[in-house]
């Protein structure tokens, strides 16, 4: 899809161009829709202006490959990742419009889930809490479970009685764990590191260590058996 160069335009004509770029984009996400669904008649319904917002910051935003991929407009490796993330986004905010009218169906709580995690490496304390996290559609590649502390000294404040020599087992499991986390991040091409725990010592621990060492944003719950998988997405988004 080409997008046309803004220097020469006011805002006027700017704005109109960058609604334009919306329209585009609503007319792909339709033609890459699957043969079975189709585009409803729009009923009556209401704005989403924030998310509207959002998808013209996100449009702008995308709109800066344009003009540093000049004269060709072609688009190394990782600027595509970065490029195509962005309008990736821009669909799924669209979807979101468009099923408020009806344009579409709305999605499961799941499939958005699904979407808002594709881009976040979750960090747990329980293999319980994978499966969770999973079945409310996140990705089990998308999900570390760290059973150790992030750092050796930390088992020490989990467990002060355990012996000297057990701990040279231990740090052999936080070097795997540390080592999954910089491999997805990596490969799966992760911007966001988030730690979703218990609020108890383990949980406290890991959610510590992980901000200081990747800068995670941390997420604690009393009790993570009870979360939903719409307070799970609240959280997510």
């Amino acid at each position: 899809m080409y997008f046309p160069h803004f220097s020469n335009f006011n805002g006027d004509s700017m704005e109109k161009l960058r609604l334009r770029q919306a329209q585009l984009l609503i007319e792909e996400a339709g033609k890459s829709k699957t043969a079975c669904e189709k585009l409803k008649s729009p009923k009556e319904g209401k704005i989403n202006a924030c998310l509207y917002s959002e998808i013209i910051n996100e449009l702008i935003e995308a709109e800066e490959f344009i003009y540093s991929s000049r004269p060709s407009h072609k688009l190394n490796e990782k600027d595509s990742n970065l490029f195509c993330t962005k309008i990736i986004g821009v669909r799924n905010k669209i979807d979101k419009i468009l099923a408020d009218f009806s344009v579409i169906e709305k999605e499961s709580v799941e499939e958005e889930i699904k979407k808002l995690s594709e881009n976040i490496l979750i960090l747990t304390t329980k293999s319980n809490f994978k499966k969770s996290f999973s079945k409310f559609g996140v990705d089990p590649q998308r999900i570390v479970v760290a059973g150790v502390p992030l750092e050796v000294e930390d088992m020490k404040i989990l467990n002060p009685k355990i012996p000297d020599a057990a701990l040279k087992g231990i740090e052999k499991k936080i070097e795997h764990v540390k080592n999954d986390i910089q491999r997805k991040v990596s490969d799966l091409n992760l911007d966001k590191i988030l730690v979703i725990v218990e609020t108890d010592k383990a949980g406290e621990i890991l959610a510590k260590r992980a901000k200081e060492l990747y800068n995670a944003n941390i997420i604690a719950f009393d009790n993570l058996k009870d979360i939903t998988a719409e307070e799970f997405k609240n959280i997510i988004y």
